[in-house]
């Protein structure tokens, strides 16, 4: 199969848009779902041990529904903007609910 001159960077920017996606998926998705994980526990008005359990197994959907959203946008550009505006909206709550101490490796 002879493959022109012209089509061969099309080809590679396919696969750079592709790897970026898996790249921001995996690295974005566990940044999601672990703040998420982290504000639940805090936030669930449950035992401790009981929060932190329901917490987890929700992260589990979390990651996934992160991973659809950055394949289901238009663009790599969108799904990096929504992913960012997730940890942001996710990081300032934790940092509401916990208090910047907590956060900080300090006492509460």
């Amino acid at each position: 199969m002879a493959t022109t001159k012209g089509s061969v960077r099309p080809r590679l920017a396919v696969g750079a848009g592709i790897l970026g996606r898996v790249v921001l998926a995996a690295g974005g998705g566990y940044a999601v779902a672990a703040l998420a994980t982290a504000l639940l526990s805090v936030t669930l008005p449950l035992p401790r041990s009981e929060a932190v359990t329901a917490a987890t197994l929700l992260s589990f959907a979390i990651l996934a529904g992160v991973v659809v959203l950055v394949f289901a946008l238009r663009s790599l550009r969108h799904a990096a903007a929504a992913v960012l505006g997730a940890v942001l909206v996710l990081g300032a709550g934790l940092w509401l609910a916990a208090g910047p101490f907590v956060l900080a490796g300090g006492a509460s």
